[in-house]
């Protein structure tokens, strides 16, 4: 059997690709371990330095703490239905969406979480100064959409985990996304929103744009629609600016940045159940379509992966009737088992 452009799907790959939203925290917590050997050996050294050290973490504990230091400490969530969109609160409580688009929508005060399954649950939140982040996964085949208590609205696509505070702070409005996602920003001047990744940070007032970051794409994408961003990648202090109706992407192996003007809805549209391509190849194509249906993708012919295709996909369509939609214009054999689909 051939391999797709992009490592190929084999059944290790296939479930290590399901499950890519499940963090592994293994190194964080070596290094969260390492940390904390440091501050007690430092804090040990006198008895003096032990009082001011003591005070020093009592007002430290109070401290904000960032969406950065929580992603990185957060304990590995293992969702109990996993081929549902699962919704994580803050004292760890899973509620499982039935639905395909699961929705979720948050109070302002954040204690209050209303499902698209009908559910309504109050959570119990902490002090104000901690927020209590809550985290969605959304596994292969499903999306979701979040309504945050902000009322910034987010549409997941699959495949993808997003975390935020089941509340906002007075200071700041950030959230970690890895997968895709579009973002519809509540404006307010006072608190910039930040969209936080591995590689990138993003900072808007209020706008809408879509993020696509997976971690087995060597490409990530940034598109705007409207408003103004500021777009910031690792290894960089400043980041730019971008403007309405503009790609930015980042190779995550060269490091090379390039910009280009697009027509955003061609960003946008599989929120409404379609696939916009413009002379995109089958090997990305089919690792769009692999994520949508959860179905991995293989070529017997490297070569065809290679190919670029122009054109609009209804989604709502089944999977093998899609791709007959690109048969149409050059020729190969689709051959579908349960498990996958062979290209050749």
């Amino acid at each position: 059997m051939g391999h797709t452009p992009k490592k190929g799907w084999s059944k290790e790959r296939k479930a290590d690709l399901r499950n890519r939203i499940l963090t592994s925290a293994k190194k964080e917590e070596e290094l969260r371990l390492r940390r904390r050997r440091r501050q007690f050996y430092g804090a040990a050294a006198a008895l003096l330095p032990i009082v001011l050290t003591v005070g020093y973490f009592f007002n430290a504990s109070k401290a904000e703490p960032t969406i950065d230091q929580f992603v990185r400490n957060m304990p590995t969530a293992t969702p109990q239905n996993p081929d549902k969109v699962t919704v994580i609160l803050g004292e760890g409580n899973q509620v499982a969406l039935d639905e395909d688009e699961g929705r979720v929508e948050y109070s302002e005060t954040g204690s209050n979480v209303s499902m698209g399954n009908g559910k309504s649950i109050e959570q119990r939140l902490g002090d104000t100064d901690k927020p209590t982040f809550n985290t969605v996964m959304v596994p292969y085949g499903k999306r979701s959409f979040i309504k945050l208590s902000d009322g910034t609205k987010v549409w997941i696509n699959s495949g993808s985990k997003l975390v935020f505070p089941a509340a906002f702070s007075k200071k700041s409005r950030e959230v970690y996304l890895e997968g895709e996602a579009i973002f519809e920003v509540a404006h307010n001047k006072d608190r910039p929103f930040r969209v936080k990744s591995s590689k990138q940070s993003i900072e808007v007032l209020g706008t809408v744009f879509n993020v696509s970051h997976y971690s087995e794409d060597e490409v990530m994408q940034t598109v705007l629609k409207s408003g103004s961003i500021r777009i910031t990648y690792e290894n960089e202090d400043e980041g730019f600016l971008m403007k309405p109706g503009t790609l930015s992407s980042f190779n995550k192996k060269s490091k090379k940045i390039s910009t280009q003007e697009v027509d955003p809805d061609d960003y946008f549209s599989w929120r409404d159940g379609f696939l916009t391509l413009d002379n995109s190849s089958l090997g990305e194509i089919a690792s769009r379509l692999s994520r949508y249906y959860n179905k991995p993708i293989f070529f017997g012919d490297n070569e065809l992966a290679y190919q670029t295709f122009s054109g609009r996909l209804d989604l709502s369509e089944d999977m093998v009737r899609v791709l007959r939609t690109i048969k149409e214009t050059t020729d190969f054999q689709i051959v579908e088992n349960k498990e996958s689909i062979l290209l050749k």
